[in-house]
């Protein structure tokens, strides 16, 4: 049932007011102006760390559509989102659902999580031509969520790896990692692959022959590989650490902030330092090593420090 939302001409059609962007290196109330200081540090951070790692981090100096496939657009509230996985990413595209959906949405937690991951159910700026995408890398205000590295990496094998209805990256993933990372192997582990221990997936994950094979699955993947923060101009950087208030100021820059909330939600499950810190007790220093070596660049770009529990070499 198609329900009118008493906001939907609001949230449609901002026409004539000011843009996301212009409110936000302009802004017209305090309350914006000093939280856009903190936001030009975040951004000072990024430039730096790419500018420091150039030789690294511009490699590719093309993006293709591909690279793209990750920011959500909202052509309404001129607004491009790049989602990270582990990141919040169920609740921020529930929020594009609301905004984009010209009406058709008002509750984002009325939309089931499977929906929100439905890929039609949003526009990405793969979809657009050349001149397009260009047009909106400029005049959009781009934003993205980012997390501790480790722990969304945590994150994402408790969520992969651990719970028994994920059966397909038991099958796509934990097959492969249990074959190549388990001495004696059972039949029944190599044919599952649903008991993939946190040191087999971190010995998966920096072992070279993963990294020539194919991408990382976007769960463990990079944020600097899915959002390419050295290619594209971020205006905005939220942390997961302050998800609420930086997602509050995204929505009112986009001037829907007066009804439109970021949805809290329970805490009871989610990945904290603590349970981060034992997952890493079993990891040896070299192989800690190594995988900060691999997630490097995000821990420096977003300002994450080294964590206490690494033994580094």
């Amino acid at each position: 049932v198609m329900r009118r939302n008493q906001f939907g001409m609001d949230i449609c059609c901002r026409k004539g007011s000011r843009s996301p962007l212009q409110e936000l290196y302009n802004p017209t109330q305090v309350s914006l102006s000093n939280t856009a200081i903190l936001h030009q540090i975040r951004r000072d951070q990024v430039t730096d760390t790419c500018r420091a790692n150039s030789v690294s981090s511009r490699k590719r100096r093309v993006l293709t559509p591909n690279d793209l496939k990750h920011l959500v657009v909202d052509e309404d509230h001129e607004m491009i989102y790049c989602y990270v996985p582990k990141v919040a990413c169920t609740n921020w595209k529930r929020v594009m659902m609301v905004l984009t959906g010209r009406g058709k949405y008002s509750d984002p937690m009325e939309i089931p999580a499977n929906e929100a991951h439905v890929s039609s159910n949003l526009k990405t700026l793969n979809q657009y031509s050349i001149p397009e995408i260009n047009h909106r890398l400029k005049n959009y205000m781009k934003f993205l969520f980012v997390r501790e590295p480790f722990e969304r990496l945590v994150s994402a094998y408790r969520n992969k790896f651990t719970q028994k209805y994920n059966t397909s990256f038991h099958k796509r993933y934990g097959t492969k990692i249990v074959r190549r990372q388990r001495k004696n192997a059972t039949q029944e582990a190599l044919r599952k692959g649903d008991d993939v221990k946190f040191e087999e997936f971190v010995a998966y994950l920096i072992d070279p022959h993963t990294q020539r094979e194919e991408p990382f699955n976007e769960h463990w993947q990079t944020v600097y590989s899915l959002c390419h923060p050295c290619h594209i101009h971020y205006d905005l950087i939220g942390k997961y650490e302050t998800l609420e208030e930086d997602s509050n100021y995204i929505l009112q820059l986009a001037g829907v902030g007066n009804y439109l909330k970021f949805p809290t939600y329970a805490k009871s499950t989610r990945t904290t330092d603590e349970m981060t810190t034992e997952f890493f007790q079993n990891i040896s220093s070299e192989h800690q090593t190594q995988l900060y070596e691999v997630y490097k660049l995000d821990f420096l770009m977003f300002n994450y420090s080294v964590p206490s529990y690494l033994k580094l070499e």
